[in-house]
């Protein structure tokens, strides 16, 4: 290939990018002639790349904590993600995991985000929500409307992000996580829970 001038600045950008080490992103930018992107797939097929480093802000990083209420008939295990390791060793994240755990065993949410509900539950709520305002005699008109408010507020309840938080039910489980968010200076996440409750299905 036509020697190709790589300045610092090429290499100091794919290395931004990708997380690889100087010699390694100056030898890909050669190889690619100085492409950007080409250099970007080379380091990755040569799996120097760390996985498109930080793309977006992306939390991989993070705990797995588990809550099991004292009366022994609820236990939630928690998977809360932050950009760093740093971070998710950080005890004021340790401490956010936990308390969403315990959120979680108190108020039984049914998914992460609103995304999260089962097709078939909002189902059930909307036949249940059209059978009491066609019950209370609503005009027809605004029917599909009260419909839609009830299925929201539903939403709302029974989505974690979107709950009031049950230790300051000023702020919802999402407005904590957003201030944690700020104070530790990463994105953070929950990934996923699992409530485990005795006789429960």
């Amino acid at each position: 290939m036509a020697s190709v001038t790589i300045s610092p600045k090429d290499v100091s950008e794919l290395r931004a990018r990708t997380g690889a080490g100087m010699m390694d992103c100056k030898r890909a930018l050669e190889e690619a002639g100085c492409d950007m992107d080409k250099a970007s797939e080379i380091l990755r097929k040569k799996g120097i790349a760390k996985a498109e480093k930080r793309s977006g802000r992306v939390a991989t990083q993070g705990l797995v904590v588990s809550y099991i209420h004292h009366n022994q008939q609820v236990g939630v295990l928690l998977e809360l993600n932050s950009e760093t390791d740093f971070v998710a060793r950080n005890e004021a994240f340790s401490q956010l995991a936990r308390d969403i755990a315990l959120h979680v065993a108190s108020a039984d949410p049914v998914g992460v985000n609103p995304e999260d509900v089962p097709a078939e539950l909002l189902e059930r709520e909307r036949r249940i929500a059209e059978e009491q305002v066609a019950a209370e005699g609503k005009p027809e008109h605004i029917r599909a409307k009260i419909v839609d408010g009830k299925l929201k507020k539903f939403v709302a309840e029974r989505t974690l992000l979107e709950q009031p938080y049950v230790r300051n039910d000023k702020i919802t489980v999402g407005e904590l996580i957003k201030e944690a968010s700020g104070k530790l200076g990463e994105a953070i996440s929950v990934r996923r829970f699992a409530r485990f409750q005795i006789g429960a299905v």
